[in-house]
């Protein structure tokens, strides 16, 4: 009998058509996604189904074993992973970008609808009984997103969806910027710019680019400053792209209008912390993918990447290979 590769799925909660994919092939344990439960389980497997944000570090690895052959994580940035380490031990890494792109791009718009229209500041008037005909027609006045001008950091699969979506919107101009000028961009009608440009020209800006070493703080208190005062700011990357003290500081000293936020330094961000006080800050909690029908296309190629490996074959999202 030919003996099965073993293949450990770090979380309880993967869609089952994921792991019904895994254990036709393999012999499949599942843990916890804790570091304790998964050092226990995975001494000895062949494939690794990652879904944890914890980081795959070297003792993980250390405990798995040499015959450790690949890794398939559940997301489409992998900052969280050691890639060098991985390519070093002849480990294969595939990651699940474009599936997510619509879901991400969707809390991209519904973020800068609800910053722009003071929707945060709206809901807690009428908390505190505020609302009132008596305001005036100057009351909660917002910032309009027909005929402005949308800059895109990060044309990647996110950030083309994202103008894809406010076409609709009767958008007068979308600008982008990034390491070089891509093909995409004249497909969908964006023109490339320098960042500063992009910044001093446009009334919302989208972060959509990964998390490295020159993104981390990437958007700090001179990018801020750039900004228009009636900006708006959304980042649907990673917190640790934003240098978090100057958005804070930008935010209640009105250099920009309004941050609309689904990614934040630290997950989970504490219930009294400073960015949930400021009523131009509208926070969501990491949902971009969060829809039944992503997280299950997300984990179902997360399974046919450890499966194409353990095959011999290519992954169909490879990052290292």
């Amino acid at each position: 009998m030919i003996k099965k590769a073993k293949v450990l799925v770090a979380s309880y909660t993967i869609p089952e058509e994921a792991i019904r994919i895994l254990r036709s092939q393999f012999d499949v344990r599942v843990c916890e996604a804790k570091k304790d439960a998964i050092l226990l389980n995975i001494p000895g497997v062949d494939g690794l189904f990652w879904s944890s944000h914890l980081r795959l570090d070297d003792e993980i690895l250390d405990k798995a074993g040499p015959q450790l052959k690949a890794v398939g994580v559940m997301s489409a940035g992998y900052d969280h992973i050691n890639t060098s380490e991985l390519q070093r031990r002849g480990i294969k890494l595939g990651n699940t970008p474009i599936v997510l792109n619509d879901a991400v791009a969707d809390i991209a718009v519904l973020l800068c609808l609800a910053a722009s229209r003071r929707i945060v500041e709206a809901r807690i008037a009428i908390e505190e009984s505020r609302w009132s005909f008596d305001n005036g027609t100057q009351w909660m006045l917002g910032q309009e997103i027909s005929e402005s001008t949308v800059g895109i950091v990060g044309l990647g699969g996110v950030g083309v969806t994202i103008v894809r979506r406010l076409k609709g919107f009767n958008v007068n101009r979308f600008l982008y910027t990034g390491h070089g000028e891509k093909p995409e961009g004249a497909t969908i009608g964006a023109e490339f710019v320098g960042l500063d440009y992009l910044l001093t020209n446009s009334d919302f800006v989208f972060a959509c680019v990964p998390l490295t070493s020159e993104t981390e703080n990437m958007f700090n208190a001179r990018f801020f400053s750039l900004m228009k005062r009636t900006a708006v700011f959304v980042n649907v990357s990673r917190g640790a792209t934003v240098n978090q003290n100057d958005l804070i500081a930008a935010l209640k000293e009105n250099k920009i209008f309004a941050a609309g936020l689904d990614v934040m330094t630290p997950e989970p961000l504490p219930s009294d912390h400073e960015l949930l006080k400021l009523p131009n800050c509208v926070i969501t909690p990491h949902l971009g993918s969060a829809t039944k029908k992503t997280r299950e296309n997300m984990a179902i190629l997360t399974a046919k990447n450890i499966s194409n490996a353990l095959n011999g074959t290519l992954m169909e999202t490879p990052v290292v290979w």
